[in-house]
């Protein structure tokens, strides 16, 4: 997913400008840190939650931690805590990622205005993939309840 990767590129580019702060600045350089690192988090989150409608709620809140981090930018290169071309780099960055989630956010709220809102996130791939062998060529596929046995 581009947003969730945009994501963990302004995470790293964060990182990057903030962990050089000075020992008094440390609070302030790891506040954030972690409000970019929480923004991919969220959105993971909310990915691997049970319903869409949770997805949607995190995307929210990723998008609140990309506010919370631009305000820190603003207010870092207000006080000359960072340069202006950091201050460009990173603010470039998040209002890439602002958008990204935006257009992510509309699209999961078209869906369900127009009735494609499918509630439950339905996993698409075979359960073949999780084969478990204990020998070369030996196949050990577990038994589930109400699991169609795989055809070899």
């Amino acid at each position: 997913m581009r947003v969730w990767s945009d994501a963990q590129e302004y995470y790293v580019a964060t990182c990057r400008v903030f962990r050089a702060f000075p020992f008094d600045l440390k609070r302030v350089a790891s506040q954030q840190i972690a409000s970019t690192d929480s923004v991919h988090r969220n959105i993971a989150e909310g990915y691997c939650r049970r319903s869409r409608r949770e997805y949607l709620n995190f995307l929210n809140y990723a998008l609140g931690s990309v506010g919370e981090s631009v305000s820190g930018l603003h207010a870092y290169r207000s006080a000359e805590q960072i340069s202006e071309a950091d201050f460009e780099r990173l603010n470039a960055m998040a209002y890439k990622l602002e958008n990204g989630l935006l257009r992510l956010v509309e699209s999961l709220e078209q869906k369900r205005a127009h009735g494609d809102w499918e509630d439950q996130l339905i996993i698409k791939e075979s359960n073949l993939a999780y084969i478990v062998t204990s020998e070369p060529d030996a196949c050990n596929i577990p038994q589930f309840p109400n699991s169609p046995t795989p055809q070899r």
